[in-house]
């Protein structure tokens, strides 16, 4: 057999056997092999972290896939080998640099043409480890090929003339990257496809066996130019290893690199947009649809049983109960249930088991602090057929309606005031990652969420935190500033006190139209600032934007966050503009005005909601604070995971846990933390929300 024959039924039998490989992240975070990135992209919503060590480096890093055509990563390395700084301020802590990666899938493998992405590593701030590629990969059965050429570090073999030397003379050398903080956190596009670049690639092989994947890597850095003069010896350019899948959430990554270094590592990684969220087996079955007794009485209903059991069944405190025609409203506000459609259909089992004959329509207009937000109403009869299997979904999402919530002669059945008191007792966290103390400090605090309501539109809430372990006694560094303190304290906030009233504010909100609503508070607005606000919101039903406003009158609080008051004050505020996009479920939101600094500038916020509630966001804020007023970092900019607790629970809940990344705390740019937003409190208006999520109205 020659050799050309052989090779077709080597990859004509690689077609037949097992199945693709799986995406897997490499040593840095993000798809890839070893020390290389791949074309390759996990699916939309995953959430990966990393952890591995390939001496001198410790890795940890942060991978988020919003789409399937963009990857993102934020990256911690340890360089153990190399001190953080002066003894006197860092002690024996190791050097860390901090890095944030993007890839962009370019072209989607096809029967003939392959994957390919471009991308970057490191790609702000002192770009230690900064890179730039083009890959491709193509699959053949369990066999992934991946081909790429890099610059930078990925590229320091620098093997061949860079093709874009064409275009100016320039680009055929590449600026040595270094330490320096003043770089820190700014995009240097000046080095970009810089230098000459390597060659890199390799093989993935999905084994027979699932758990167990193989790889194979040429690697296109020689090890001569690590940063900080940290050169490191290599044998080989080749590097081997393989992906363990423990289970569906850990993977073990082991290999053998540079020819003479080991490297072990672990993933845990999970979907949010395709996982299946834990069994609500703590949630109250939705009422069973009874028989309709003929000629029943509409004077009999008990209605306060009935709001009992909304209460109880469909998570809504009930305000009051009304008739119109024939036509039974339930106003309340909703206190469980993530998914409108599956509160409103709970609802409906309730009123079709409890009205009489002559009733057609349920409608219920959920409310936020006493204001009206939207009705949603549901025929009878569709929603009973559709219900019992007798007709498609199709023809209740067809005939249910939508409305702006407008003032109507109804008959009052039932009202009443829900108890005014309530609260939650649960657990904090806080953490600094990355500083020159120690890489991680952290806190955990016990947490005191309280609320009491005057009316449905006038109410008081307030938070209390007791400090239970802490290692923030190490939080010696006071970041340098050349503009007012509003963040940069931030050490003395935390370490102070053990018992902090973090916020402490009344409340009353408005409709001042059908699509304008009005907020004023007052109080203890956050941990560092006390004071007065106003905030307006025009959100037209039925649109995809709506326009806000806010104005604050605050001053700092003492370090201690009691009731204590310092000088600093400052009038703050904002105009923004939210705006559903329709591209891939993104809401961009551009704000613009005076921040806490008294600088000015904007901000611009975009992310991404799942169907689940799941959000995945980044954001930007350019101001008037020049680089050199700013400091490290050049400007703010953070991503945020935001997961709704109903996705990891066993009952339904409408609380979320909010997970922000931002790398340094800086003064420019820096805004007042609003505890409620308008936007929020009416977002029973996102009716794209509410049909991607339609189908659990008869769940």
């Amino acid at each position: 057999m020659n050799l050309r024959h052989g090779l077709f039924l080597l990859l004509a039998g690689a077609g037949l056997a097992g199945a693709a490989p799986r995406a897997t992240q490499n040593d840095f975070g993000g798809v890839g092999l070893l020390q290389t990135p791949t074309a390759r992209m996990a699916p939309a919503g995953e959430i990966s972290i990393n952890a591995n060590r390939t001496d001198p480096y410790s890795r940890y890093s942060f991978s988020l896939q919003p789409f399937d055509w963009m990857e993102g990563t934020f990256r911690y390395t340890s360089i153990s080998n190399r001190k953080y700084g002066a003894e006197d301020l860092s002690g024996s802590q190791s050097a860390k640099d901090k890095a944030f990666d993007i890839k962009f899938r370019l072209l989607q493998e096809s029967r003939w043409t392959p994957e390919i992405a471009l991308g970057g590593r490191d790609i702000s701030g002192t770009g230690l480890f900064s890179s730039e590629y083009i890959v491709s990969n193509k699959r053949v059965g369990d066999l992934d090929f991946s081909l790429g050429l890099g610059w930078g570090y990925i590229g320091n073999r620098g093997e061949l003339d860079n093709p874009l030397g064409w275009i100016n003379d320039r680009l055929k050398t590449r600026p040595a990257p270094d330490a320096s903080v003043e770089r820190a956190g700014s995009f240097d596009a000046n080095t970009y496809f810089r230098g000459r670049p390597s060659l890199f690639g390799g093989i993935n092989w999905q084994t027979p066996w699932e758990p167990l994947s193989l790889k194979l890597e040429y690697d296109g850095n020689d090890y001569q130019h690590e940063p900080m003069n940290n050169n490191q010896k290599q044998s080989s350019p080749f590097n081997i290893g393989m992906v363990f899948k423990a289970n569906d959430s850990v993977d073990l990554h082991a290999a053998f690199e540079r020819g003479n270094t080991a490297m072990f590592g672990i993933t845990l990684h999970t979907n949010f947009a395709s996982r299946t969220a834990p069994a609500k087996v703590n949630d109250p079955a939705p009422e069973p649809l009874v028989e309709r007794a003929a000629g029943r009485n509409a004077d009999s209903v008990d209605w306060a049983d009935v709001s009992r059991r909304v209460e109880q069944n469909a998570g809504y405190k009930v305000e009051r109960i009304t008739r119109k025609d024939q036509e039974v409203v339930v106003y309340g506000e909703q206190t469980r249930y993530l998914y409108p459609p599956e509160a409103v259909g709970r609802t409906a089992r309730i009123l079709d088991n409890s009205s009489d004959d002559n009733v057609r329509w349920f409608t219920v207009v959920d409310t936020k602090y006493g204001q009206p937000v939207v009705e949603t109403s549901v025929p009878r009869n569709v929603f009973r057929d559709v219900a019992n299997q007798e007709r498609p979904l199709e023809e209740l999402r067809r005939t249910t309606e939508q409305n702006v919530p407008l003032p109507q002669q109804e008959e009052l059945l039932y009202q009443q005031k829900p108890d005014p008191f309530s609260y939650n007792v649960g657990l904090g966290y806080n953490q600094s990652i990355g500083g020159p103390n120690d890489f991680l400090l952290y806190q955990f605090t016990a947490d005191l969420d309280s609320e009491y309501r005057f009316s449905p539109s006038l109410w008081a809430n307030g938070l209390l935190s007791v400090n239970l372990v802490n290692n923030f006694d190490n939080f010696t560094y006071d970041a340098p500033s050349n503009l007012p303190r509003v963040r940069t304290d931030v050490r003395e906030y935390i370490t102070t006190s053990n018992v902090m009233l973090q916020n402490f504010q009344l409340n009353k909100t408005a409709r001042l139209d059908q699509d304008l609503y009005g907020m004023v508070y007052g109080g203890y607005l956050e941990s560092m600032y006390a004071g007065v606000g106003g905030e307006l919101l025009y959100r037209p039903m039925n649109e995809d934007w709506a326009l806000g406003a806010n104005l604050d009158l605050v001053r700092q609080r003492e370090f201690d966050q009691h009731f204590g008051l310092r000088d600093y004050q400052v009038a703050t505020g904002f105009v923004t503009l939210y705006w559903q996009t329709g591209f891939q479920d993104i809401l961009a939101t551009a704000s613009a005005g005076r921040y806490l600094a008294r600088d000015w500038g904007g901000t611009l916020d975009l992310s991404r909601q799942f169907k689940n509630g799941v959000r995945f966001g980044a954001w930007a804020t350019l101001t008037t604070a020049n680089k050199e007023e700013f400091g490290e970092g050049s400007f703010d900019k953070g991503i945020y995971v935001s997961i709704p607790f109903d996705e990891l629970m066993s009952s339904s809940t409408m609380r979320r846990a909010n997970l922000t990344w931002d790398p340094l705390t800086r003064d420019g740019g820096a805004r007042l933390s609003h505890y409620y937003s308008l936007y929020d409190l009416t977002d029973g208006r996102d009716q794209v929300m509410f049909q991607n999520l339609f189908g659990r109205i008869v769940k």
